[in-house]
C-alpha cells in the first residue's frame, strides 16, 4: 500500500514539475524572438498599455501564440496516445492514420472551390475531414479474415494519407491563389494566429481534454483485449466510439488552427509511457503536458533557424520527430 502511495505521489510530483516547466517555456515563447521582450514590458502590456510596438507584439502575437502552442501540442499528444491505446498500435497517430491529412484535404477543398476563410468554418471542415479519414482508414484496416491488425491499420493509414495529400496538392496546383493562402498553414504553423482563432476551437479542446481524462480507465480495460473487456462488463463499442469522437475533436481542432503538425502525436505518448508506464489515467495528462512543452520548444527553435525570418513550426517538429519515429519503427513489434 505504501509503495502504491509513493508511486502516485511521484507521478503527481512529476505533473507539477512539468506544469512549472510549461510556464517557463511560455515565458520563453513570449520573450524570445527577433524582438526580445523583458518581463517589465510584458507586465506593463497588461497593466499600463501605451500602444508601443513591443506591447502590441506581446498582446497580439506572442501571448496568443504561446497559448495556441500549449493547446495544440496537448491536443495532438493526447489524440496520439488515445489512438495508440484504441488500436493497440505503437505507431498510431493522427498524421500516420490519415486523420490530419483528411482534415487538411477538406479545408483545402473548401478554400479552393468555395473560398472559405473563417476560423469557425475551418473548425467544422477539419472535424468533418478528420472523421471521414478515420472511418475510411479503420474500415480498410478491418478488411480480410484476420480483421483489424496494427500492421494493416498502419498500411491503410499510410496509403490514405498519401492519397489525401496528393489530392490536396492537386487542388492547390490548380489554383495558385489558394496555394498562396494556405501553403504556410499546410506545413503546420502557429505564426500569425490570434485569440480569435483559438476561441473558435477552444470549447472543443476543453471537451476533448475532459473526456479523455474520464475515459482513461476504460482504455486500460480495453487494452486487455476486447473479449476480456466484455467479460468485465464493458461496452466496448461505446468506449471505441467515444474515443474516436475525442480524437476527432482534438486532432481536427488542431488542424483547423495550426495545420497538420507532425510527429507530436506519435513521439510524445512514448515519452510519457517511459515516464509513467501504460496506465492511461496517468498517460493522458502526462502526454498532454509533454506535448505542450514540445510544441513550445519547437516554436522557439523555429524562430532562430533562419532569423530574422522563421520556418513553420511543423518543420521543427519534423526535425525532432523523424529520428524518434525511425527508432520506434525499428524497435517495435507490429505484427
Amino acid at each position: 500500500m505504501q509503495g502504491v502511495i509513493k508511486k502516485r505521489f511521484a507521478k503527481g510530483t512529476g505533473l507539477i514539475i512539468i506544469a512549472l516547466f510549461i510556464i517557463v517555456c511560455m515565458i520563453g515563447s513570449i520573450a524570445l524572438g527577433v524582438t526580445s521582450i523583458s518581463i517589465d514590458t510584458f507586465i506593463h502590456a497588461y497593466t499600463h498599455f501605451n500602444g508601443s510596438n513591443n506591447q502590441v507584439i506581446i498582446r497580439d502575437e506572442r501571448v496568443p501564440r504561446a497559448l495556441i502552442a500549449v493547446c495544440v501540442g496537448s491536443s495532438l499528444a493526447i489524440a496520439g496516445a488515445l489512438m495508440q491505446g484504441l488500436t493497440r498500435n505503437p505507431l498510431a497517430s493522427p498524421e500516420i492514420l490519415g486523420v490530419n491529412s483528411g482534415a487538411s484535404l477538406m479545408i483545402v477543398t473548401a478554400v479552393t472551390l468555395f473560398g472559405a476563410s473563417s476560423p469557425s468554418a475551418f473548425t467544422w471542415l477539419a472535424f468533418t475531414g478528420a472523421a471521414a479519414g478515420s472511418i475510411i482508414v479503420y474500415l480498410l484496416g478491418s478488411l480480410g479474415r484476420e480483421g483489424l491488425t496494427p500492421i494493416k491499420l498502419t498500411l491503410a493509414g499510410a496509403a490514405m494519407a498519401a492519397l489525401f495529400s496528393s489530392l490536396t496538392q492537386g487542388l492547390l496546383t490548380s489554383n495558385e491563389q489558394s496555394l498562396d493562402a494556405v501553403i504556410f498553414w499546410l506545413v503546420g504553423s502557429i505564426q500569425g494566429k490570434d485569440l480569435h482563432n483559438l476561441s473558435a476551437v477552444l470549447p472543443y479542446f476543453i471537451i476533448g481534454w475532459l473526456l479523455s481524462l474520464l475515459i482513461g480507465s476504460k482504455i486500460n480495460t480495453l487494452m486487455l483485449g476486447e473479449n476480456v473487456a466484455k467479460s468485465l462488463g464493458q461496452n466496448t463499442f461505446i468506449v471505441k466510439l467515444a474515443t474516436g469522437i475525442i480524437i476527432v475533436l482534438l486532432a481536427g481542432g488542431s488542424v483547423a488552427i495550426a495545420g497538420p503538425i507532425s510527429f507530436i502525436g506519435i513521439v510524445v505518448p512514448h515519452a510519457a509511457r517511459w515516464m509513467v508506464g501504460n496506465d492511461y489515467r496517468w498517460l493522458i495528462p502526462y502526454s498532454g503536458m509533454l506535448g505542450a512543452v514540445l510544441l513550445l520548444l519547437a516554436d522557439i527553435l523555429a524562430r532562430y533557424v533562419i532569423m530574422p525570418s522563421e520556418v513553420p513550426v511543423g518543420v521543427a517538429t519534423a526535425v525532432i520527430g523523424t529520428p524518434s519515429f525511425i527508432y520506434l519503427a525499428r524497435k517495435g513489434d507490429f505484427k
